[in-house]
């Protein structure tokens, strides 16, 4: 049981309709063989068209538009359930939703959002997001990547380095500054640019099952129709951050579900001594410890969802769960591993490559530290950084 507090009971017959056909789905689909591929280090086969066909992608996008209109706890729950089969498919399923999508949906024009939305959830595009660069993570707003305007294009210079699905997105949404140093947010699509290369990292112990990389631009010229008309700032990129951050903090949900269950379940079965360990005070003791730790980041994450929805969350309290949950996900993962003993490390289960995976995790979207120096902020009303 790891709804211990019975949250689901405040849930709408809608998400929980939700939540179960993508827990069925990754149950069904995706536990099966995920292991397979994060060993062998490449993605799920077909994975952007597998999550566009259970409506993974733009899920909170207006109908209009290709998505399927739904609240922000709905998508939490998505989230939580997608990265509980792995990180990878929440990635991509972020990315695309959290970070481009809703990019277009909440910046663009009426044309950029009927040209690219409704192929975006439908799985016929796949993209990306641009914002780190290799010289600037949390320190986005020194960014070099810039562009100048050449009539009626723009020409691009820079990278964007530790980019999700860089090699094979068919768009990214890229972040660069412009002639007056304003950063706006702009549709690099494939098919319109010039001089653009992707490059994809493969020597990584973490993320092994997502396609990470760089994208480069070397005088790369664009139509300037693809800049996104209502961006004048960093602050735009960062909005769109905070939907990201609000999917990794129910993403890390489903990293300590998955990781306690299977501890659960072996401490149950696993006999030492003439008794299971799960008899024993010490395992107890690890078991009600990972319960009570998951269940006070469900809470915390659904009262943000309800604060969501009203359109009264606030970028330090999505920060604090990002940042809470990635932490209890390390926890609960590496007290599990203990409570399998040498088979913690196997690849039979899935601890190990939960672990490797919050290890980005902790410094994906903001560092651990970034973030409780946001929180710091907020309620000191200073800023340390």
């Amino acid at each position: 049981m790891t709804d211990y507090f019975n949250i689901k009971s405040y849930f709408t017959e809608e998400q929980v309709l939700i939540q179960s056909t993508i827990k069925d789905w990754v149950n069904k689909y995706v536990k099966p063989h995920i292991g397979h591929y994060y060993q062998k280090g490449i993605p799920f086969p077909n994975l952007v068209e597998k999550l566009a066909e259970i409506g993974a992608l733009g899920l909170i996008i207006p109908e209009k538009y290709g998505g399927l209109g739904m609240d922000f706890l709905s998508y939490g729950l998505m989230m939580q359930e997608l990265e509980r089969g792995d990180t990878s498919l929440r990635v991509m399923s972020s990315i695309q939703t959290s970070l481009v999508m809703y990019a277009i949906y909440k910046y663009g024009s009426e044309d950029q959002k009927l040209r690219y939305l409704p192929k975006l959830a439908s799985g016929e595009l796949s993209s990306s997001f641009g914002l780190t660069e290799p010289n600037f993570g949390s320190n986005t707003s020194s960014m070099h990547c810039h562009f100048e305007e050449q009539g009626d294009f723009i020409k691009i210079n820079g990278s964007k380095m530790w980019i999700g699905n860089s090699s094979q997105c068919d768009i990214a949404m890229l972040w660069a500054k412009g002639p007056n140093k304003e950063v706006r947010g702009i549709i690099v699509d494939k098919n319109l640019i010039t001089n653009f290369e992707t490059h994809e990292f493969k020597d990584k112990m973490s993320f092994k099952a997502s396609v990470t990389g760089e994208l480069i631009f070397e005088s790369s010229l664009l139509p300037k129709t693809q800049i996104l008309p209502a961006t004048t700032g960093i602050k735009d990129a960062y909005d769109c951050l905070n939907i990201g951050r609000y999917a990794v903090a129910w993403g890390c949900i489903g990293i300590a579900i998955d990781c306690y269950e299977t501890a659960l379940q072996y401490s149950q079965e696993r006999i030492q001594f003439g008794d299971a360990i799960a008899a024993k005070q010490l395992v107890q003791k690890k078991l009600a410890e990972m319960i009570t730790e998951i269940t006070k980041a469900q809470l915390m994450c659904y009262q943000l969802g309800v604060l969501m929805d009203k359109g009264e969350a606030n970028y330090a309290q999505i920060s604090m769960a990002k940042r809470n949950n990635v932490t209890m996900a390390r926890f609960v993962a590496s007290e599990s591993r203990q409570v399998l003993g040498g088979m913690g490390i196997s690849s039979e289960y899935p601890i190990m490559r939960h672990l490797m995976n919050l290890e980005t995790l902790i410094t994906y979207q903001g560092t651990h530290e970034i973030h409780l120096l946001i929180t710091g902020r907020d309620i000191t009303g200073f800023d340390a950084i």
